[in-house]
């Protein structure tokens, strides 16, 4: 099926994240057992038609997978067979045709301000390494806006305490600067220095680099205590800096610089939360409202 040729290519070719590639392979694993249960195809991926690809996006709805969901996969499987093209494995493209479901568009959960002031100054955090840590965590999150993998990346060396700015490493390795406020700069170096770190900023309580489970139980933990919002992860914080930023007045074109957005498309779904605030202050404001 070339399907470790073409990992291969996402890997040195594409660039992308490890957890992108895994999301490719789990999606071509299950694409083929499709093709293997419904049409006893196992290695002839040429015999893969339009008509095929069609049953299969109709086998995902009947299985109850989210629009969003079908998209991300559909999306692989245009990746893939594009590949097999370019590489002449295929004569026919089948998913030149294809166009997937309408997903609605869910606008991006956020904390509230007043709850992030809650939580920065009067949340109580555990005694010692692991809660000094754990506070650290969530102001780097809302005050740079992120991403996971980039805060358990970061390395000492990768922090300018002259200029105040932090160089993280994104999606498809893209290199950004991130400059950081004072009160940041100075938690970070006061961590430092008391617990003498010399690698990675973000460590356990043994000095090794952390796994993202642990930084999402420490993101759920203390967001459990401010907010009642269903979704309580690293990615909500990022959506929060963005949509804070946003609401007191940043660019959007710095944001998207902030954020390492390749596009201004992506930055601007959190444009429709700050829409929904002034509508809201709006009703309540406005007398004939």
């Amino acid at each position: 099926m070339h399907k470790l040729k073409f990992i291969s290519y996402l890997s040195s070719e594409r660039r992308l994240s490890q957890n992108t590639i895994v999301s490719y392979s789990n999606d071509l694993d299950q694409f083929h057992c499709f093709l293997n249960e419904h049409f006893n195809i196992t290695s002839q991926i040429s015999e893969v038609s339009f008509h095929i690809i069609r049953s299969w996006v109709a086998n995902l709805f009947e299985n109850g997978v989210q629009p969003r969901s079908i998209n991300r996969k559909i999306s692989t499987l245009k990746t893939f067979f594009k590949y097999l093209e370019r590489e002449e494995f295929i004569d026919v493209n089948p998913m030149l045709k294809v166009v997937g479901p309408k997903a609605s568009k869910n606008l991006p959960l956020f904390v509230k301000e007043n709850e992030i002031k809650l939580l920065l100054e009067e949340v109580t955090f555990d005694e010692g390494f692991i809660g000094k840590r754990d506070k650290l965590i969530i102001e780097i999150f809302y005050l740079t806006g992120m991403r996971l993998t980039e805060l358990i990346n970061i390395k000492i060396t990768d922090i300018n305490f002259h200029y105040k700015s932090i160089k993280v490493i994104g999606k498809r390795n893209k290199e950004r600067i991130i400059p950081l406020s004072n009160s940041i700069i100075n938690s970070i170096q006061l961590f430092i220095n008391e617990f003498d770190l010399k690698d990675s900023l973000i460590t356990n309580s043994k000095g090794n680099k952390v796994y993202s489970k642990l930084v999402y139980r420490v993101v759920r933990k203390y967001l459990s205590k401010i907010t009642s919002i269903n979704k309580k992860s690293p990615h909500i914080l990022r959506h929060t800096f963005a949509t804070h930023m946003l609401n007191n007045g940043a660019d959007i074109n710095a944001i998207k610089d902030l954020l390492g957005h390749s596009n201004l498309n992506a930055t601007q779904v959190y444009t429709h939360n700050t829409v929904e605030k002034l509508k809201s202050i709006y009703k309540q404001a406005h007398p004939r409202a």
